[in-house]
């Protein structure tokens, strides 16, 4: 199984523990292939490093290159326009349709309410986890 991890999912995992951080647990035991690309790392590290808890840059180091390791990387060649409430949100969905993703797990309202795009599922981390179940 394939997925794809928002941002949001791996701030709320690395600073708390919860849904979030029982799914990046579920990932480093390698219960599902994790699928992202450079423009989410570099998002990921910008928002640990300006998170009102940020992380130190050797921890913020330690999670990119863990993932950039552990993840299949992959380059999007088509961007979809599929979020039109946030754009930005976009990159998820690409990322999810180039990787083969099944999911792509989010608390964010904009991409849960696609709920499903060329087929990848769009849900929350409490869903996700009653699916690795």
């Amino acid at each position: 199984m394939k997925l794809v991890l928002d941002t949001n999912v791996f701030i709320s995992g690395i600073h708390w523990t919860g849904a979030s951080g029982k799914i990046i647990d579920a990932w480093l035991d390698d219960r599902f292939e994790l699928v992202s690309s450079e423009e989410i790392l570099q998002e990921l590290a910008r928002t640990l490093l300006n998170f009102k808890r940020p992380l130190s840059e050797k921890d913020i180091l330690h999670w990119i290159s863990l993932i950039a390791a552990k993840a299949i990387i992959v380059t999007p060649t088509i961007n979809f326009n599929a979020v039109k409430a946030d754009p930005d949100d976009d990159k998820f969905v690409n990322v999810a349709v180039e990787g083969n993703a099944n999911y792509i797990v989010s608390q964010d309202r904009d991409l849960l309410d696609l709920k499903e795009f060329q087929g990848i599922k769009i849900i929350h981390p409490e869903e996700f986890l009653k699916i690795l179940s």
